[in-house]
């Protein structure tokens, strides 16, 4: 049994595959990259498979993330550290070129 969940774009020649199948007569949630080129179409290694017995564990990991973690912060930029020869951690430095 095969049951396709959804289709989410990664890009315009790759999608992210979610689907509930039987592997080797075990049942499971499969998340795999499936792609569209010229060479191949079909589905690549990329990818993972949840056990149905793992599945309440992987639900409740992913049900505990903060959207707010997964926006993007404007990066503040770092005050450049300059070097200082006149600490023993610099002459250290010196010595062992």
């Amino acid at each position: 049994m095969e049951k396709d969940i959804d289709r989410i774009p990664k890009n315009p020649d790759t999608d992210i595959v979610i689907r509930i199948d039987d592997f080797g007569g075990k049942r499971g949630l499969t998340i795999r990259e499936f792609v569209k080129s010229e060479r191949y179409t079909g589905f690549t290694k990329a990818g993972t498979r949840i056990p149905a017995d793992k599945f309440k564990i992987f639900k409740a990991a992913i049900n505990s993330i903060n959207e707010k973690d997964l926006e993007e912060t404007p990066t503040q930029e770092q005050p450049e550290q300059k070097e200082d020869s006149s600490s023993p951690q610099g002459e250290a430095d010196e010595q062992a070129i």
